[in-house]
């Protein structure tokens, strides 16, 4: 940001102590510190817990984990909720938080969390969801996409599941 969204006048950077340089309108007395979009992912378990549900979306070819965005007002617990409901119709049971990773191409924070869905039945949003499909642990494994960060979270999942307790 190189303006003051209230005033239009050029910002400086003020240093403040413990935070560094920190963009700052001097005509309104203002600090603007980094802002970012949130959103969450999630490792979406059936009720056994053996099998991971992936998805597709937007015309592409590849598995992904369900996400999506934290609207204004909402905590990131119902995000997940939300989300898994309008995605795929299901209800969560049980989650934990695992993780979060800065995703730096649409500028969001995405926290990701283990989730365990109320059945494996699944009501797909068609206008959100193009595909979704159960898997084992060792094919999703080789179905995420690769070298995302879908792909990351699925890995640092597998590697701690035995500490995961949804």
């Amino acid at each position: 940001m190189k303006y003051c969204e209230q005033c239009g006048n050029k910002l400086i950077l003020k240093n403040i102590e413990k935070e560094g340089e920190i963009p700052y309108c001097s005509s309104c007395d203002k600090l603007y510190f980094p802002m970012f979009n949130t959103a969450v992912s999630m490792i979406a378990l059936n009720p056994q817990k053996d099998k991971i549900l992936l998805i597709k979306q937007y015309g592409k070819n590849r598995n992904i984990l369900v996400a999506g965005y934290v609207n204004k007002g909402e905590n990131a617990e119902e995000t997940i909720q939300r989300e898994m409901k309008e995605e795929i119709g299901r209800d969560i049971i049980s989650y934990q938080y695992l993780k979060s990773s800065y995703y730096e191409k649409t500028n969001t924070l995405m926290l990701n969390f283990a989730v365990v869905l109320d059945s494996e039945t699944l009501d797909i949003d068609k206008e959100e969801v193009d595909e979704a499909k159960w898997f084992s642990f060792e094919e999703a494994k080789n179905e995420i996409a690769k070298n995302s960060l879908a792909e990351q979270f699925l890995l640092y999942f597998l590697d701690t599941y035995k500490n995961v307790k949804v």
